[in-house]
C-alpha cells in the first residue's frame, strides 16, 4: 500500500496501524490526522478517491462524515451558550414558541445536546426530499409527541438531532448551523469542513459506499440480550424509528444532499479539517486562540446521560453534545469527547493530553459507532503516548 503524508518522530504505530486497516480490514480510501497541543503530529492518506473507482485520494480529499457532523454542530450551540445568547437550562420554547405543542414545554435545550428531548422518532417520516427542506424537519419534530418523558432517560437522537439543534440556531442567529458555522469558525480557521458543501468544492469529494469486513468484537455489536442490529430489525423498536425518521434516506453521493445542511449527519471534511476543529476547540492553533473557554470545554465532556440508551440499545455516555469516553465509543483516555460517525468517521479531542484527532473514510461498514478501523488507529495513538 503507497501511504502518502508523515507522521512526527514516535508517531510510527499509528502508520502501522493505517497500513493494516488496509491489509486486513477492507479499508478502500481513508485519512487520519493528529494534532497534539495544536500541532500536526500525523498526517496520513493512501487508497483510492471512490470507494468503487481508481483515481487516488489526495492531499484534500475529503468524505461525507456521517454523525460524525454531531460534534461540529454542537460546538455552535455551545460557542452561543459561550457568548451569552443561549441558555443551556431555558425552555426550547422559548426560542421556538411553535415547539411546545404536544407536552413538550419541559423540554430543555440541555436535552437537545444530551439526547433526554425524548425525541427520536417521527410518527410520519420525512421523505428524502422533505429532509432536505430546511422548514420541513423542524416543522415535524414541533409536531412531535415526545416518547417519553423529556429529561427523564436518553435514547440516540440519530436524525432528528439536526432539526432541533438546527431550529434553535436559527431563532437564535437568524442563520442555519452550516451558515453560521461557516462564517464562524470554520472559514475563519481556513478548516476542510463544510455543512453545505459549496459547488467549488464538490470535486474534492469521494464517493462513499458499503465495504466488507471484519465485525468488532466490542462496542455496539456485543451485548448479552439484544444488539443494536437485532432492534433495529425489529420495525417497531425505537431503533429502527429512529434512524426511519427519513424514508428512504438519501444518497449520499446526491451532489444536492452534500449541498444540503443535516446537523446530525452530513458534514464533509478532511481527516485534516475534522482534527484541526476538535484541536481549535481546546487549544491555540495556527495563530487562532481557542474556541473553548475551559468551562465550555468541561461542559462537553461532563457526563450528561449514562447507561442504557433507548435507541442504541447499550450503555452509552454523552456530555452536551458529544459522546464520551466508554465501552460502546472508545476515545483516548476517559476525559475525551467527540463523536464518531456511523460506517467509520471520528473526530474527538482529549483535552488531558492535547490530542485531537480526525478520521475519514469512502468505505462505510456496519458499525454504528466503535469502527475496528478507526480503534485500531486511536490504540495507535495511546501506545504512542505510553498510556
Amino acid at each position: 500500500m503507497d501511504v502518502h503524508g508523515t507522521v512526527a518522530e514516535g508517531f510510527e504505530p499509528v502508520r502501522d496501524a493505517f497500513v493494516r486497516n488496509f491489509g486486513t480490514l477492507g479499508e478502500r480510501g481513508a485519512a487520519v490526522a493528529v494534532y497534539r497541543d495544536g500541532q500536526r503530529v500525523v498526517d496520513l492518506w493512501a487508497g483510492t478517491k471512490d470507494v468503487d473507482g481508481t483515481a487516488p485520494w489526495e492531499r484534500g480529499t475529503a468524505q461525507v462524515v456521517r454523525s460524525a457532523t454531531k460534534g461540529v454542530a454542537a460546538a455552535v450551540l455551545l460557542l452561543l451558550h459561550q457568548r451569552g445568547q443561549l441558555d443551556l437550562d431555558a425552555p426550547v420554547g422559548h426560542y421556538w414558541p411553535e415547539f411546545k405543542a404536544r407536552g413538550k414545554e419541559r423540554v430543555l435545550v440541555r436535552h437537545v445536546l444530551n439526547h433526554r428531548a425524548g425525541l427520536p422518532v417521527l410518527d410520519h417520516p420525512l421523505t428524502s426530499e422533505q429532509a432536505l427542506d430546511p422548514l420541513r424537519g423542524p416543522e415535524a419534530v414541533a409536531a412531535q409527541a415526545p416518547a417519553w418523558e423529556p429529561g427523564t432517560d436518553h435514547g440516540y437522537h440519530a436524525l432528528t438531532y439536526g432539526w432541533l439543534l438546527d431550529e434553535l440556531v436559527r431563532r437564535v442567529t437568524g442563520q442555519g448551523t452550516g451558515a453560521w458555522l461557516a462564517s464562524q469558525v470554520t472559514g475563519p480557521l481556513g478548516l476542510d469542513l463544510w455543512l453545505g458543501l459549496p459547488d467549488a468544492e464538490a470535486g474534492r469529494v469521494g464517493r462513499v459506499g458499503r465495504v466488507e469486513g471484519p465485525e468488532p468484537a466490542g462496542g455496539l455489536r456485543a451485548r448479552p440480550k439484544r444488539s443494536v442490529t437485532e432492534a433495529y430489525e425489529d420495525p417497531a423498536s425505537l431503533t429502527r424509528r429512529a434512524f426511519a425518521a427519513i424514508t428512504p434516506f438519501p444518497d449520499q453521493n446526491d451532489p444536492a444532499y452534500r449541498a444540503a445542511a443535516l446537523p446530525a449527519t452530513n458534514a464533509i471534511a478532511t481527516a485534516d479539517g475534522l482534527a484541526r476543529f476538535y484541536a481549535a476547540l481546546i487549544g491555540d492553533t495556527a495563530g487562532a486562540s481557542r474556541l473553548f473557554t475551559p468551562e465550555t470545554v468541561g461542559l462537553a465532556r461532563a457526563e450528561e446521560s449514562a447507561g442504557p440508551d433507548r435507541v442504541l440499545v447499550v450503555g452509552t455516555r454523552f456530555g452536551l453534545g458529544y459522546m464520551l469516553h466508554g465501552s460502546a465509543s472508545p476515545f483516548l483516555t476517559p476525559g475525551s469527547f467527540g463523536h464518531p460517525g456511523r460506517g467509520g468517521a471520528l473526530g474527538f479531542a482529549d483535552p488531558d493530553t492535547g490530542i485531537a484527532f480526525g478520521y475519514v473514510t469512502n468505505g462505510f461498514r456496519k458499525t454504528v459507532t466503535a469502527d475496528p478501523r478507526a480503534q485500531g488507529l486511536v490504540r495507535a495513538v495511546r501506545g504512542a503516548l505510553g498510556l
